[in-house]
């Protein structure tokens, strides 16, 4: 298993790591529904277990009680500790309202808030998770700097970023990383998002490389329709008309191409994502033991030995 490193950083990373945003269970804005706190941490264990070694989570996951989540699964995890990487800027109300602030002191709160929610001395790679609002990122960005430099985070990056609001921020410190969404049903970071980190030497951690399940192998119309009212996908545009029925017609030649090769679909949409010279990992999400061992599965897997594979896929 290659491990590559994210950016400018000394992080060696898996090229996929644990995505934590389902483990935040229900009971917020934008919540996959109910989750088990027990299963969450079986699949982190199993993950890690595999060789994964890095989880990504955010404040804002469940308000807070995935990072909660993620600490105590560490806690009872006996073998070696991954990269713990999470994130800022969605906070939340006494009303559990969801709010957006990149000021210094809301910020510095934020991540006082979560090295005590994840039970760290330091967060490895700390993130601003949307640049918004837009008018505070070069504050928001130099508390984060200041964070680095007093040692409460390691490495910084952000997440849902364009090229305009990078370069804003790079003269004030360098950026480590950019999270974006991407996969087959979402690709227009590849014009000019992509291509900038890259030849800026930002690593890029893409997350829903899967579409949020559209990619799985297993979503079909009925499933669409039968997601829990508290499930976001019910109001994503992607689960919505017209893009719902383009996005199955991707999914079903996905399922195709991945059978033809004797793989899954999921696996096949991973490393499709992968193959992008831009890409340094690809953030799945897990929520039990048997989806994260399905996780560990993509470790085994190279992109060049699906070279035509993904080629077909891409330009179906």
């Amino acid at each position: 298993m290659e491990l590559k490193r994210l950016g400018n950083s000394d992080l060696l990373i898996t090229p996929v790591g644990i995505g934590a945003w389902a483990i935040g269970g229900a009971g917020w804005a934008f919540s996959w529904s109910n989750q088990d706190d027990s299963q969450s941490i079986a699949a982190i264990h199993a993950a890690l277990d595999a060789g994964v070694n890095w989880i990504d989570t955010a404040a804002v996951y469940g308000l807070g009680h995935s990072e909660e989540v993620v600490a105590q699964a560490l806690k009872s995890f006996s073998g070696p500790k991954p990269y713990v990487f999470t994130k800022c800027e969605r906070n939340w109300d006494e009303n559990r309202q969801i709010v957006k602030s990149l000021k210094g002191a809301s910020i510095r709160q934020e991540c006082e808030n979560s090295l005590r929610r994840l039970q760290v001395d330091t967060i490895d790679l700390y993130q601003i998770h949307w640049p918004e609002p837009e008018e505070d990122i070069e504050e928001g960005w130099s508390t984060l700097a200041d964070l680095q430099k007093e040692g409460k985070v390691r490495w910084i990056g952000v997440s849902n970023f364009n090229v305009q609001q990078m370069q804003r921020i790079g003269s004030i410190a360098p950026i480590t990383s950019l999270q974006p969404p991407y996969s087959l049903i979402r690709r227009d970071v590849e014009t000019e998002i992509l291509p900038y980190a890259k030849s800026n030497q930002i690593g890029v951690i893409a997350y829903s490389p899967m579409g949020s399940g559209m990619l799985t192998g297993t979503m079909t119309r009925q499933r669409v329709e039968s997601l829990p009212q508290d499930d976001w996908r019910t109001r994503s545009v992607h689960f919505q008309e017209p893009l719902l029925t383009r996005n199955l017609g991707i999914a079903q030649n996905l399922a195709a191409a991945a059978k033809e090769n004797g793989i899954s679909a999921g696996h096949l949409a991973i490393l499709w994502v992968l193959n992008n010279p831009a890409v340094t990992g690809a953030i799945v999400g897990v929520r039990n033991a048997q989806q994260a061992n399905e996780l560990a599965k993509a470790l085994e897997l190279n992109p060049l030995d699906y070279l035509d594979a993904l080629s077909s896929i891409a330009t179906a």
